[in-house]
């Protein structure tokens, strides 16, 4: 058996650049979990307010389908330099917000950039890193979202007593700054600049559902779809149950937090790996899988070593089911579509239910509490692993241009 290829040096130097960018994604998204509680407090908001909240933050990512798809058309490069400017700036605006409005609309658009960089990050990664080591950079990238996730984690307590909420978003600036300087090494992936001399123009959204992708985009929408319906809530909400329907302190809530984290990062970057050894169906299969046991477990267990652990699988799950996706999605189209068909999958059909599912989640929370609605959430990722099972060829080790092409739309 060969050797796996070694990076070469812009490989190694774009690897970097892509995992400090995907940083911010982790960091944002639990960012806002852990001000939740004072955001509730400042605002007056009830557990339906603040699903609400959640519900208008998570539609920017079904908006970055703009500019997701537009990676097709104006390269890869330009669309990662605008959204990591646009979120620098409005992370800042986030932090300033005077009423619960602003905020909400600071962070709905500043969401539309984050996701709009993270899925441009994805398609850069599955182009120019080789097939036999894909998975290892997709996950390395992926998983650098988890060690943002730690850090809010482990810093935001103590962020919030020194100095109040507000200061989470403004420490996020100063890092992005430099990250929007070094972006200036960054060129555009082979696999585009060879497309557009043959074929420039021709990629949008409604080309792709005029393709013989179309039925592949959306089958794949929809196991996004059920995914985040489990993931979205998962995290984003548990503290604030933890709080007011375990009694646990903000200490003790956001220290079993921290436990979960810290054992699930190392995890997460080995989900690249293991996908390259075991292959994308299934990886996605144990993946999915500890996923449900574990939002189920973190909804339903007591206070205690069972439910950190319950906790610890589903912050696992929740990174580690991106890499697994994001494989999936960035190898099964050609290189004129792909960001498009990312684009329509994951932002149109997937995070309509990371959208959609904080509302209905909070309307039944206000009436029975977290733990019933996130219980049911916990069954939706079984059925992903029966779809992917059904639906999605296996593309491990596959050169992008070889991926097996459906036989119908």
């Amino acid at each position: 058996m060969n050797a796996s290829p070694r990076f070469t040096p812009y490989q190694k130097k774009l690897l970097g650049f892509l995992s400090v960018a995907t940083f911010f994604e982790g960091y944002d998204f639990f960012a806002l979990t852990q001000v939740l509680p004072h955001l509730r407090t400042e605002f007056a908001l009830d557990h339906a307010e603040a699903s609400q909240l959640l519900g208008v933050v998570n539609m920017g990512a079904v908006l970055a389908y703009a500019l997701v798809s537009k990676a097709d058309r104006y390269g890869r490069k330009a669309v990662l330099n605008i959204t990591i400017l646009g979120y620098t700036l409005l992370s800042a605006a986030s932090g300033l917000a005077p009423n619960v409005i602003v905020f909400g609309l600071c962070q709905l658009l500043a969401r539309i950039f984050l996701i709009g960089e993270w899925a441009t990050s994805m398609v850069i990664a599955a182009e120019e890193f080789p097939k036999e080591r894909r998975g290892f950079a997709l996950g390395m990238v992926g998983a650098m979202a988890g060690l943002g996730s730690v850090l809010c984690v482990a810093v935001v307590p103590a962020l919030t007593k020194a100095f109040g909420w507000r200061s989470v978003y403004f420490v996020g600036v100063f890092p992005l700054l430099l990250v929007a300087y070094a972006r200036r090494g960054l060129r555009e992936t082979s696999r585009f600049e060879t497309k557009s001399e043959s074929k420039e123009g021709e990629s949008n959204i409604k080309g792709l559902l005029k393709s013989a992708y179309r039925g592949r985009a959306i089958r794949l929408g929809l196991i996004w779809f059920l995914t985040y319906l489990a993931t979205q809530n998962a995290v984003s909400v548990w503290k604030d149950y933890a709080m007011t329907e375990l009694n646990l302190s903000e200490t003790a809530a956001g220290g079993t937090m921290t436990i979960a984290a810290l054992v699930a990062l190392p995890v997460a970057f080995l989900t690249g790996p293991l996908i390259d050894l075991v292959g994308r169906r299934i990886g996605a299969t144990l993946i999915l899988t500890l996923t449900s046991l574990g939002v189920y477990g973190s909804y339903s267990l007591a206070p205690g070593a069972l439910l950190t652990i319950a906790l610890t699988f589903a912050v696992i799950g929740v990174s580690a089911v991106l890499t697994a996706l994001n494989a999936f999605t960035t190898e099964l189209f050609p290189t004129e579509v792909r960001g498009s068909a990312f684009a329509f999958s994951n932002n149109i059909l997937g995070r309509t239910g990371y959208w959609v599912s904080p509302f209905v989640v909070g309307a039944i929370a206000n009436q029975t509490g977290w733990g019933l609605p996130l219980r049911v959430a916990a069954l939706f990722p079984l059925i992903a692993v029966v779809l992917v099972w059904l639906w999605l060829p296996e593309t491990r080790g596959v050169e992008l241009e070889e991926v097996e092409k459906p036989t119908e739309g």
